[in-house]
């Protein structure tokens, strides 16, 4: 899976190399760029409600030891269709993370670019900040967005960058509040911030803070993976996934991961078959 966070669970799971159906060598996923489509305001709350997960309280993140385990064991219990899946691939990964507002800030910066777009201009922004460990909300606000689109942060990245700044200094957000928010008012909280979307959020707590059961219905890796594991005709909608995967509850963040890596073999195996 990708990346996570706590002062104490500071950790990041490994996310999908790219988007969706992209293949990767490994198991271990590294922060991808992502399309990512705001829901309209009309519609938010309806939507919201259908796929944000379900909080089940005390829950440990899955950097903590032991938590991983657990899930596997679970899973491969109550899905016999995923535990082939889960004895085919090694278990995910976690890695040394960073702070929630950097992730945060990182996750604006990649959205709609390309991979190698991306990773150029999030090095160009460190720079500009003088490394990781300034990326901070009063450095953010100190950056004009005439300086940010230099470094190629289109303007309206920029005002994104900025509400999520402006909301940190004055006090709607911090580090250490997102880190005690239940899922559902965590999935509220963000998705007020310009620029992030019911999506990115879900990557955030899926990669940046271990959140053990977290669905992602609006991915399409996740919603093919599912189609493709339970033999459906169509694609699975927000509330079908929700019935579907109800049996992975409380650890659906990994089936999910499963079904990043279901796809990512199939397109491996396809790709063999057609140079033979």
């Amino acid at each position: 899976m990708g990346k996570p966070i706590t002062r104490s669970h500071c950790l990041h799971l490994h996310k999908p190399s790219s988007p969706p159906l992209s293949t990767t060598s490994s198991s271990k996923i590294s922060f991808q760029s992502r399309k990512i489509r705001k829901l309209s305001t009309s519609k938010k709350n309806s939507t919201t409600t259908a796929i944000t997960s379900t909080s089940i309280p005390h829950l440990k993140p899955l950097s903590h030891k032991g938590e991983i385990e657990l899930a596997l064991v679970h899973l491969s219990k109550s899905d016999p269709l995923l535990a082939p899946l889960i004895n085919s691939h090694e278990a995910p990964a976690l890695n040394a993370c960073t702070s929630p507002f950097l992730s945060l800030t990182k996750s604006i910066l990649f959205q709609q670019l390309a991979t190698n777009a991306a990773k150029s201009i999030y090095t160009r922004f460190l720079t500009l900040c003088d490394g990781e460990s300034q990326v901070n909300p009063d450095t953010v606000l100190s950056l004009s967005a005439e300086k940010l689109r230099e470094i190629g942060v289109s303007g309206r990245k920029a005002s994104y960058l900025h509400d999520l700044a402006d909301k940190y200094q004055n006090g709607s957000l911090s580090d250490s509040s997102i880190l005690e928010m239940d899922d559902d008012m965590l999935l509220n909280r963000l998705t007020e911030v310009k620029g992030i979307g019911v999506w990115s959020v879900h990557m955030f707590m899926l990669f940046s803070l271990h959140r053990p059961d977290v669905l992602p219905v609006g991915d399409l890796g996740v919603r093919k993976g599912v189609q493709s594991l339970y033999g459906l005709k169509d694609l699975p909608q927000a509330l079908e996934m929700e019935q579907i995967c109800e049996k992975w509850k409380p650890y659906r963040s990994v089936g999910s991961w499963y079904m990043w890596r279901l796809m990512e073999a199939k397109a491996l195996a396809s790709k063999a078959a057609k140079k033979t």
